[in-house]
């Protein structure tokens, strides 16, 4: 029979141990289909990108039987998941030599195995139409800037809003296209320093075939934090 563990907080609830350890059944998935995120939880961990810190993952995974690792996340946890199972049989044979494991557990658990799912909301990983957490990021994105559109309209200002990206752009196109941005910037495709009068004598001139008297001097655009 196959257990399966939840480690809470990522790499640091593997460092750590203890509760942060748990095993999972049926109701500790129930009724979370509809939410975003991750309830298990998310946390960089400094100890991690030590060896001092992998090698006490090492021995807590070891401490519960755990041979197997599915690791969600971006560039950071599968860089982080690669160099474990690089260093595994190493990291045993320390913990090994100080007597933290016995021999019995060097050669039951001498292999590691992990899989890796990119689960990055800015979109950028090749091989696959859409990454983990790229469409709940879409709609939140699209949602708040939804919930403003009224007051934009209203009191005629000029709304700024940043996504997540980094650098691909695909978060701010999609949400720009979606509630009609006047403009939107990517890093795909830098604007050109005279950007503003631009925009303003392309809305100009739009506005004008409605209401002639009108005046451009703010805008609303979308852009992706780099």
């Amino acid at each position: 029979m196959i257990k399966v563990y939840f480690i809470r907080e990522g790499y640091q609830g593997m460092v750590d141990g203890g509760d942060n350890i748990v095993e999972a059944n049926w109701s500790s998935v129930s009724s979370i289909i509809h939410r975003g995120g991750t309830v298990i939880g998310s946390a960089r961990c400094k100890d991690f990108r030590e060896r001092a810190g992998r090698l006490q993952a090492a021995f807590n995974l070891v401490s519960r039987g755990i041979t197997n690792l599915v690791v969600i996340g971006g560039d950071g946890s599968l860089t982080g998941a690669n160099l474990f199972r690089q260093e595994w049989g190493s990291l045993l044979d320390e913990l090994l030599a100080t007597s933290r494991i016995t021999q019995d557990q060097r050669i039951k658990y001498k292999s590691l195995h992990i899989a890796g799912m990119v689960g990055s909301i800015d979109n950028d990983f090749c091989g696959t139409d859409m990454t983990i957490g790229t469409d709940s990021a879409l709609h939140r994105i699209i949602e708040a800037i939804d919930a403003i559109v009224s007051t934009a309209y209203s009191h005629q200002r000029t709304f700024i809003m940043e996504v997540m990206g980094r650098h691909c752009g695909y978060l701010a196109v999609v949400a720009g296209l979606c509630v009609e941005a006047d403009y939107i910037f990517i890093p795909e495709d830098p604007p050109k320093s005279d950007w503003p009068e631009r925009l303003c004598k392309q809305l100009s001139q739009a506005s004008k075939l409605r209401h002639p008297e009108a005046k451009i001097t703010s805008f609303t655009y979308v852009r992706n934090s780099i």
